[in-house]
């Protein structure tokens, strides 16, 4: 099963260590070597962003940057594990690494199962 794991942070944050970098790059290498990590990326500034919302019908544009979020996307990790306990973890060393490496570092990492063709992502699947 794919989950999408979110790094979310502040956008004043967008410069990690070196040490973190390393360690990422590390995780990285081993994730795609053992086969559990599939994509990963990081994001633009919200500057670099519209976003379309839908309201009675209508729908509406705004260009960012978007200064009242007070946490963004600021990356992203596709991975393909057994099961959700697997995911967690992966989600969990993500997090360690930040806060070994960055600990002044606020932010968050959050793990969300991807649906594929035939799946029915109901609540609380």
């Amino acid at each position: 099963m794919h989950y999408m794991v979110f790094v979310k942070m502040s956008e004043a944050d967008l410069e990690p260590p070196a040490a973190l970098v390393e360690a990422m790059g590390a995780e990285m290498e081993a994730g795609f070597a053992n086969g559990t990590l599939v994509q990963v990326g990081g994001l633009y500034a919200t500057s670099c962003r519209t976003e379309f919302r839908v309201r009675a019908g209508e729908v509406t544009s705004t260009d960012g940057p978007f200064t009242e979020a007070k946490e963004e996307v600021g990356g992203f990790a596709i991975i393909d594990v057994r099961d959700h306990a697997e995911a967690v973890e992966n989600a969990r060393r993500m997090a360690e690494l930040h806060a070994k490496h960055w600990p002044e570092w606020v932010g968050a990492v959050e793990a969300r199962r991807i649906s594929g063709p035939g799946d029915n992502p109901s609540p609380g699947a």
